[in-house]
């Protein structure tokens, strides 16, 4: 499957909401959402009548988009929270921020889910001791993320400590000075800070 090289503005534009895609910018007042916030194209100004389908169809992409998923992964979660006890659409949002690369940008590490998964895949973190550079791991309650030791001195590290830092979800604990994080328990619905309406995405997948 081909990789999205284009801007990332422009897929929060198309999507009518920010994505958060691009760290510090998505915060301040460069973000295109405020000066342009219609889609792309020379008719994205243009107001169109959407059908349910569509709807659907574009709250799944903005899922995918947010975490930076692919279809056949995004797929996967959702197949595998079908087989889950409890609400669906909620095993699976809940399955995605267990992914490795949203617990480190969650910790503060990355300034975007981006770079907190090109920090994994570049295999700057171990879990319990033990180097991981997969994305996708899903992480478990009582996992111990730690920097590795040769890694502690590259630049994402010394800019995490001198930036300001957001707050740590209450699963999750960072110590700052040791730079290492904790999985305190699995994270819940509520945990789950974008704004997604996952049944949407159940309903398009189960049609």
């Amino acid at each position: 499957m081909s990789k999205y090289i284009g801007p990332d503005c422009k897929l929060c534009r198309r999507e009518g909401a920010k994505l958060f895609r691009k760290g510090e910018k998505c915060f301040s007042d460069k973000c295109p959402m405020l000066s342009r916030p219609m889609a792309p194209g020379q008719h994205g100004a243009r107001r169109k009548k959407v059908s349910s389908y569509g709807t659907q169809l574009r709250e799944k992409q903005k899922a995918k988009r947010i975490y930076g998923i692919y279809e056949k992964q995004f797929k996967s979660y959702y197949e595998k929270a079908d087989k889950m006890r409890g609400i669906t659409g909620e095993n699976m949002l809940i399955l995605i921020e267990r992914r490795l690369d949203n617990v480190i940008y969650r910790l503060g590490f990355g300034v975007s889910r981006a770079q907190a998964r090109q920090m994994v895949s570049h295999g700057m973190f171990k879990i319990n001791g033990k180097k991981v550079d997969i994305a996708s791991y899903l992480v478990s309650a009582g996992d111990i993320i730690t920097v590795k030791e040769s890694k502690k001195e590259n630049v994402p590290f010394v800019e995490f400590k001198d930036r300001p830092k957001k707050p740590t979800p209450k699963w999750l604990e960072m110590d700052i000075p040791t730079l290492t994080g904790k999985v305190l328990e699995l994270p819940e619905r509520e945990d789950v800070d974008a704004v997604i309406a996952e049944h949407m995405i159940v309903e398009l997948y189960s049609k």
